[in-house]
Parts: structure tokens; sequence; C-alpha cells
């Protein structure tokens, strides 16, 4: 078995988990937030564009220190060109590069994602495999990755902690923890499995609308009354209304 004969997959087999169970105050807290996250971004969702498995995992691969906006721009002409893991693999790694070159990094990403192609018609015939454990065996696939394509094209729900879900969980007061894979295991402790995805876009929603890495818009922010770091940001509500970002 990969990872030094641990199952990633099971509870509490996460590097350095903590094993206690999270105070019953904290547990309401936090569920709380996410009811009202629920009825402010209703849509959430994730908002990379893709059709199956197969292409969410690559539009994820280019979204590293990219905008999905930008991998939106990209992805219609890669996966016209190459719709497949075979015809990936098989890719003209020029012509690779060149359709990617604006998401940032494209001869890695193009490295990456050839290898990956390669592996998954190797090890797994062509088709993405689902287990995490699988997933993660991928180049350029790391747990981050692995619970999108889980969460959102398999129907396997767990958290992705992104750098808005890391800097939300924190300000929230929801976890202590900088690791990504402690700041997974503590919210697996919060919420059911079966929310864990869903809450993952509204946390993600929330902090590309509202919560904002250097300056949070708090006077205007719907969860501010149950936030430790409310006084973080812009106090004033009317100039913290012009800062949030609508659709």
């Amino acid at each position: 078995m990969p990872n030094g004969g641990r199952n990633l997959d099971a509870p509490g087999a996460y590097p350095g988990a903590v094993e206690q169970r999270p105070p019953v105050a904290l547990v309401r807290r936090a569920r709380a937030v996410d009811r009202i996250l629920q009825q402010v971004y209703p849509d959430a969702h994730c908002e990379l564009d893709f059709r199956d498995a197969y292409e969410l995992l690559v539009a994820t691969i280019l979204s590293a220190q990219c905008t999905d906006e930008r991998v939106n721009q990209v992805t219609p002409t890669l996966f016209e060109r190459y719709p497949d893991p075979v015809a990936l693999a098989a890719a003209d790694r020029a012509d690779l590069e060149q359709i990617i070159r604006s998401t940032g990094f494209f001869r890695n990403k193009a490295a990456s994602l050839q290898a990956m192609a390669a592996r998954v018609c190797e090890k797994y015939h062509g088709q993405i495999p689902r287990p995490m454990s699988a997933l993660t065996t991928l180049p350029g696939v790391g747990r981050k990755t692995a619970h999108v394509v889980r969460g959102n094209a398999f129907d396997q729900p767990g958290f992705t902690v992104d750098t808005h879900v890391s800097r939300l969980s924190q300000r929230l007061g929801w976890t202590t923890q900088t690791d990504p894979v402690r700041i997974e295991y503590a919210l697996d402790a919060l919420f059911p499995r079966k929310d864990r995805t869903m809450v993952s876009h509204r946390l993600i929603f929330h902090g590309r609308r509202c919560c904002f890495a250097r300056k949070p818009a708090c006077g205007a922010c719907p969860v501010a009354r149950l936030c430790p770091s409310r006084d973080l940001g812009e106090q004033d509500p009317v100039r913290a209304e012009k800062m949030i970002k609508r659709p």
C-alpha cells in the first residue's frame, strides 16, 4: 500500500492527526456559519468547467497558480484537441505547451499532464481512478486535487483545502493548524461527510467574494457575528459593501 502502508482513506489516518473530538460549541458555531453561507451562496459550486473526471482532473492541475476563469478559457481548445488520457499522453509537447501557456508554469504543467495521462493509461486502462490512494499516485495530483475530482466528478465528499479554505478555517477559529492535511482532518471533525464538498465550495465562494486575503470586508460579512477575526478587515459597512464581489 502507498504512503508507508497507511490507508489515507480511513478515518484518523492523516499524518499528525489529532484524535480528540472538537468542543460541541465549536461544532455548533461552524455549522451555524455554514447555514448562513448556504443562504448567501445557494449556487456555490466548482467554478472549473468540466464534463467528466478526466476534464476536471486536467482543469484542476492547470488551476495551480492560475484563476479558474483563465483555465476555463483554455480548456475548450485543449479538450477538443486531446479529449481523453490516451490522446493527452501522446500529445505533441510543443503544441500542448502552446495551448496552456497562458495558465502559467506551462512547461511544468504540460509535463505533469502528460505524465498523469500516461500513468492513467498504463495503470488504470485510461479511466481516472476513484480511490484517494490511487489518485494521489498520479503525477501532479495531491490530496487537494484528488478531493476536487472525488467530490465533484465521483460524488465522494471531502474537504478541498486550498488557500481560501485554509485562510477561512483559521480566521473562523475552526482550527489553528496550518498544514493542509491537518486542516482537512480538523474540518472533517466538524461536519458530516456528506456535507464536506459543499462546505468547501461555500468557503471558497466566501473567500473569493468577501473574506479576502489582504483585507476582508468584515463590515459587510454575513457571518461576522460568529467570526473571532471580525475586527481584522474593513469595519465601515458602506466601504465594506463596496468591496464585496458580486455576480
